[in-house]
């Protein structure tokens, strides 16, 4: 069935949208997306996904058109995917940026032998989170704020952004937003923003994003295969080397490609298929391949 449909999530209604599988024996996959985004926002991946999974992409709660709550703590999120992945039969294929990459991995922790394997594209990690409020991304998260829930149509809401400044916490020159995104991210960022409730970016802002989560013990319960995405810190990424070693060293079963400065694939800062579409057929589709039980016959 293809079409989008309302889950139950944890005391929360979430829209989630699903495509039919070209394989009825296909594996399921669910899509996390980033803060501020949505489930449609993985709509160019879908041309790798579709001939090898089915695919459903979830709207996190107070995103697009899933419900407001009164929670929204990285543990409110992974509580809804844990409730959705649950639901959705054979062993669950995780894929999540940022926000959806934090979420996938409780996920994955809570869900042992339930979750076939992860994709975490560029989580952002506890040190890095405790800092933004001192960082170059504070203005960008405190410009979707402001403009969270905007009822204005997207074109006008985009021309807004695009002449934003975004003045550093950490003394660095003045940016114009739409200096740092193309205007076809800018109009996405727009759309985006009008279906955001704003008091999602409160505990991100505040530095309550992770309360109440054992983040070293919940990966140490991550069983399945794990394939991190890591971008370049100095370019947007948001998972420093003291985090990523954290990570490293507590998931036990990790394949890493670094897209850092040295890295032989090239740079990329937090958006990594954004900025490198061909990840997903040279690492992300062989990675699941061999991660997922007969996913060698869906490739």
């Amino acid at each position: 069935m293809t079409g989008l449909r309302r889950v139950e999530g944890a005391g929360v209604t979430l829209a989630l949208e699903s495509w039919a599988p070209a394989h009825p024996s296909a594996p399921p996959l669910l899509l996390l997306h980033g803060v501020s985004r949505r489930g449609s926002t993985f709509l160019p991946a879908l041309p790798w996904f579709l001939p090898r999974f089915a695919v459903h992409a979830l709207d996190h709660r107070g995103h697009g058109a899933s419900g407001r709550a009164p929670g929204y703590l990285v543990r409110d999120y992974a509580a809804d995917a844990v409730r959705v992945a649950g639901g959705l039969g054979g062993p669950v294929v995780l894929y999540g940026h940022s926000l959806g990459a934090l979420v996938a991995l409780l996920t994955a922790a809570a869900l042992p032998g339930r979750i076939a394997a992860v994709v975490a594209e560029d989580p952002p990690g506890p040190g890095f989170l405790a800092r933004v409020g001192e960082g170059d991304y504070r203005p960008i998260f405190d410009l979707y704020r402001r403009h969270a829930g905007s009822p204005l149509p997207v074109p006008e809401l985009a021309r807004l952004l695009d002449a934003a400044v975004l003045e550093s916490p950490a003394g660095g020159a003045p940016r114009r937003f739409g200096a740092i995104r193309d205007s076809a991210g800018v109009r996405l960022t727009a759309a985006c923003l009008t279906a955001l409730d704003p008091a999602v970016l409160d505990p991100l802002l505040s530095g309550a994003w992770l309360e109440g989560v054992d983040w070293p013990a919940a990966l140490a319960a991550v069983a399945c295969p794990v394939l991190l995405l890591r971008g370049e810190p100095a370019l947007g990424g948001m998972l420093p080397a003291a985090d990523f070693e954290t990570l490293r060293d507590a998931v036990a079963d990790l394949t890493v490609v670094d897209f850092g400065a040295r890295s032989p694939w090239g740079t990329a800062g937090h958006t990594i298929i954004g900025q490198s579409p061909d990840v997903l057929p040279r690492f992300v589709i062989p990675f699941l391949a061999a991660a997922v039980a007969g996913g060698e016959g869906h490739a």
